[in-house]
């Protein structure tokens, strides 16, 4: 068997493991890459870049039917699916290459296409290596949960690690969950031609402010998407084709195709974690705030360490792991300042608090600031004044924003860099920002948070008068 003496050793060629073996390797560690399917990870492959290609193409056949309001006579898209599928694919190609085994061997990296398994505290074998590490970094991501519905195991279903290989376009696809991933591709399918239902055993997007949630749901729902809310699922039957949901009220829904999009599992499995003696449960690789595993020669990042299951995620814990292991200096991980965004349209972001949790923690010492997209010039030019935007301060300073509307994926950012540095509302009252623009929305929501101690305030008017009669 092969041996290899390494400094670290990097186990999955995702998000946070390629970011770590990246910088590691560049700032001169020898780092050891091991990756049993393919570079790139979940979000390269089957997550977050085919997705958002898949919306792109709905988003422009949906254009061509969206116009009348501006003058423009809508028409009915022809979508080859296909094609749109060759589109995704090409984003993918497109990219992959960043991601590559050759461009990691090209940085300096060892690259080691196998599945890794644990010997020991200090080695892992792999493909028929040896690797012994001063370090290691678990980041091997996550997978589909399946749920344990009667019958679903027995039906042909798909889940985002296969449906974008689908080339036939689905008569009426039925989506199991009403999470960020559920909604993503319920509206991408329908706006490509199919029929969707959505089945939620609870409420959708439950995670998220109910107020913004409802306005994305709103549109959805308008644009032809079925969406049933606490409608757990009893039972699954059929075959390819012809698959039947059964709730649990009795009400059975039947459709074509069936996506399974109930949330996700940490991929630990046969890492052979005793071995190492490193301690996990359901939820990830047991770590403390500075991502090191009860083996303090072993850290996990991403999804694998258990915390918010995001790509950018992955890269944030790649950066504090990196300092450590690397530059041998101190870095905790912090999740406060952790924006997420859900690509429908509209969009739905959101960092920080949510109002709900700002109250419970602050009470009266908390502001809410609303913001309606109605009053963006902007956002009406372009005929997407459907929005809102809430900002929760205490004492002057923001900790949380959540917002649906146009671009607000891109516009959660301003918000998230406030939280980051632990900047006060005055700095984004003080900001000039090009007009028009949807990002007006956040200064004019600073601006309002001041408005009630500038215009309602009868001493500041009193103060003013005075100095108007002075006035040279």
């Amino acid at each position: 068997m092969e041996r290899i003496t390494t400094d670290i050793c990097v186990i999955g060629a995702g998000s946070g493991g390629l970011s770590v073996a990246a910088g590691a390797v560049q700032m001169g560690a020898r780092v050891v890459l091991i990756e049993g399917a393919e570079m790139g990870g979940d979000c390269l492959n089957a997550g977050c870049v085919p997705s958002k290609a898949l919306l792109a193409a709905g988003k422009a056949a949906q254009a061509m039917r969206s116009g009348a309001a501006m003058g423009i006579t809508p028409s009915d898209p022809h979508v080859d699916f296909a094609a749109v599928k060759d589109h995704v694919a090409r984003v993918i190609d497109t990219i992959a290459p960043v991601d590559s085994q050759d461009r990691f061997e090209g940085l300096g990296c060892t690259v080691i296409r196998a599945w890794a398994r644990f010997t020991g505290p200090a080695e892992v074998e792999a493909g028929g290596t040896l690797i012994r590490a001063r370090r290691f970094v678990i980041a091997t991501g996550s997978r589909p949960f399946i749920p344990p519905i009667p019958g679903l195991s027995d039906v042909p279903h798909l889940t985002n690690e296969t449906i974008f290989a689908l080339r036939d376009r689905p008569s009426h696809l039925l989506i199991l969950g009403g999470g960020p991933i559920g909604m993503e591709m319920a509206q991408a399918h329908r706006r490509l031609g199919s029929q969707v239902t959505m089945i939620e055993a609870a409420r959708a997007l439950g995670r998220e402010d109910p107020d913004l949630a409802a306005i994305v749901l709103h549109n959805l729902r308008a644009e032809g998407v079925e969406v049933l809310e606490n409608a757990p699922a009893a039972s699954v039957a059929g075959q390819g084709g012809q698959i039947t949901v059964t709730l649990a009220d009795g009400r059975q829904i039947t459709g074509s195709h069936l996506l399974v999009a109930t949330g996700r599992r940490v991929a630990l499995e046969g890492l052979n974690l005793a071995a190492a003696g490193v301690a996990f449960g359901p939820q990830g690789v047991k770590v403390n705030d500075s991502l090191r595993s009860t083996n303090r020669r072993i850290y996990a990042v991403g999804d694998a360490a258990g915390g918010p299951q995001f790509t950018h995620v992955a890269g944030y814990h790649a950066g504090v792991v990196i300092r450590q292991i690397v530059l041998g200096l101190p870095a905790r991980v912090r999740y406060d300042h952790i924006p997420r965004a859900t690509y429908t349209d509209p969009e739905l972001a959101h960092v920080g608090l949510a109002e709900a949790e700002a109250r419970a923690t602050y009470g009266a010492a908390l502001t809410v600031i609303r913001q309606d997209l109605h009053h963006n010039d902007r956002a009406q030019a372009e005929g997407k004044a459907q929005g809102l935007l809430k900002v929760m301060v205490v004492k002057g300073r923001p900790v949380g924003a959540s917002m649906a509307g146009p671009m607000a994926g891109e516009l959660i950012g301003l918000w998230a860099l406030a939280l980051s540095s632990r900047l006060k509302i005055g700095a984004m009252a003080g900001m000039v920002l090009p007009y028009p623009t949807v990002g007006e929305i956040a200064k004019r929501a600073a601006g309002a948070y001041f408005s009630p101690k500038l215009f309602d305030n009868p001493w500041l008017k009193r103060v003013v008068g005075l100095i108007q009669r002075h006035l040279p």
